[in-house]
């Protein structure tokens, strides 16, 4: 019997054709919309990212290189608990401590931004003085959204639990309360509105120093970029999202996620197909 391409069949990402045990890093979904306060569907977001992968071409332009020649595994979505926020954080970071201990890159789809937390905890161990830039729309630094601590609204705050403030670097933030604006000032490296500009301006501090990243789809305008729970105009376009790859791939990157898309909320599918090709390029550049 013939048996089909797996890498090309939408269930896997595109070219995802090593073995676990070959892969040198592992693209992993946390499909979590528990604490969503405005739109779900974010849940739906690694599948779908998957799918529309088979659009892209596996050769890039921009690193000169093809998928073909790294080896990554797609390890599905890790099963969560519905509606239990702590136990799916469990879950992530049960998943997420096997592939860094086995020595694997972690790529991890979301899912709204709660999910971060878990991956963050678990390169922070590993990492005493991690850095962790945060690129978003929001500043995420709520106490607690409703009464509950754990909430995508609140992720920065609660990563600071294993992360020292002062290496938290925020970029294209634009949205939040007054009082998170004025903690991420006194605190933290807070960069308003932009993303190339300050992230350049912050690269040869960074250098050499262990970086997690946890990118919101929710950074991009959503003229680019409308699949999202909380849409904030104002954004960066999609061609600076590919760029800020980019210049990530400058600095010693322990791990990446890419979170809040939600692809019931764009039929154009212009969203998700913005974030595999943005999971490409962290594929390519970031995956030594």
């Amino acid at each position: 019997m013939h048996f089909f391409n797996p890498s090309y069949s939408g269930h896997a990402f595109f070219e995802a054709q090593s073995t676990y045990e070959d892969a040198r890093a592992v693209i992993y979904g946390m499909p979590m919309d528990w604490t969503t306060s405005f739109r779900p569907g974010s849940r739906f977001g690694p599948t779908r990212i998957r799918e529309v992968s088979i659009n892209l071409e596996d050769y890039s332009p921009y690193a000169d290189r093809e998928l073909g020649e790294v080896a990554y595994f797609d390890a599905g979505d890790i099963p969560l608990p519905f509606g239990s926020a702590q136990r799916s954080l469990d879950a992530i970071e049960e998943y997420v401590r096997k592939i860094v201990a086995d020595g694997k890159f972690p790529i991890g789809l979301g899912g709204e931004h709660l999910v971060s937390l878990a991956p963050i905890k678990v390169m922070a161990e590993r990492h005493p003085d991690l850095v962790v830039v945060h690129i978003d729309a929001h500043t995420d630094l709520r106490e607690e959204m409703e009464g509950e601590a754990l909430s995508h609204s609140a992720i920065i705050r609660r990563a600071l639990d294993y992360v020292k403030p002062e290496n938290v670097y925020q970029f294209g933030i634009r949205s939040g309360l007054k009082e998170e604006f004025e903690f991420a000032k006194e605190r933290m490296h807070l960069h308003k509105f932009k993303v190339i500009e300050p992230l350049k301006e912050c690269l040869e501090e960074l250098k050499g120093r262990p970086v997690y990243v946890t990118y919101d789809i929710d950074a991009i305008d959503p003229a680019f970029a409308p699949g999202t729970g909380t849409a904030e105009p104002g954004g960066i376009t999609s061609a600076e999202a590919i760029e800020s790859i980019y210049l990530l791939s400058e600095l010693n990157i322990v791990g990446f996620d890419l979170v809040e898309v939600a692809p019931v909320l764009d039929q154009s599918e212009r969203t998700q197909i913005l974030a595999s090709k943005m999971i490409r390029e962290v594929i390519l550049t970031m995956v030594k």
